[in-house]
């Protein structure tokens, strides 16, 4: 896990945490991106002009095919990659419609807490993954 310092210039990124019973949702990112095929949450970056919902609303319609309502803050994460440093939110979030589709990602899986050491994901989930672990233990 990155420590790093709380950059004005890091990129805001969000992403959604979905459960659905005792399991949460993860994506396979595609080949042709950075950090390729590592697993993540599904999110990606706010645009100018827009509250972190909105970004979190509009990133699950074009990732997933799927209306999410963001409910709370679970996480507030910074890290630094090689090519950027990101300040991530996550969301607590509720599918209100529609049904995962991979649109963007290569695969998806709904896991237990218990199979998150089975897949390898972005380094900057693993604060999330860990209070996940916390959360459940």
């Amino acid at each position: 896990m990155s420590k790093c310092t709380e950059d004005a210039k890091a990129v805001e990124v969000v992403a959604a945490l979905i459960w659905n019973d005792e399991r949460f949702m993860i994506c396979r990112r595609p080949e042709n991106k950075a950090r390729a095929l590592l697993w993540e949450f599904v999110g990606g970056k706010v645009e100018q002009g827009e509250t972190k919902e909105e970004a979190l609303v509009r990133e699950c319609r074009e990732e997933l095919g799927i209306e999410v309502r963001p409910l709370n803050i679970f996480l507030d994460v910074f890290h630094d990659y090689p090519d950027m440093n990101i300040h991530l939110t996550v969301f607590n979030s509720k599918i209100v419609s529609g049904t995962p589709k991979m649109i963007e990602h290569c695969d998806l899986k709904w896991i237990l807490p218990d199979e998150i050491c089975k897949y390898d994901f972005c380094p900057a989930d693993e604060a999330v993954l860990a209070k996940i672990r916390e959360n459940r233990d």
